[in-house]
């Protein structure tokens, strides 16, 4: 997939990091990635929010922001939910 979207991205790991907005999906999703490893997750969450977010999910990530704005997910961290966004920075 092409990184041609027309429109930037913000990522953002609810408790963990701050929004932050990148030009390309590919460097969002690679600084998402990032910080999800940083977390003290147990190891199959880690396997599946690194597939969920990884560069072959990028193009039906693209596609979601398109049609809905945002892609989520959340991480578990012990028992406390941290929801991960990613969203098109124009929706707001």
């Amino acid at each position: 997939m092409s990184d041609g979207l027309p429109f930037s991205v913000t990522v953002e790991i609810v408790g963990f990091t701050k929004p932050t907005t990148f030009d390309s999906l590919f460097d969002g999703l690679d600084v998402l990635r990032a910080g999800l490893a940083l977390l003290p997750l147990d190891p199959d969450q880690a396997a599946c929010l690194a597939e969920q977010f990884g560069p072959r999910a990028a193009g039906q990530i693209a596609h979601r922001l398109y049609e809905f704005g945002a892609v989520g997910a959340v991480a578990f961290v012990g028992l406390d939910p941290h929801p991960i966004y990613v969203r098109r920075a124009d929706s707001g």
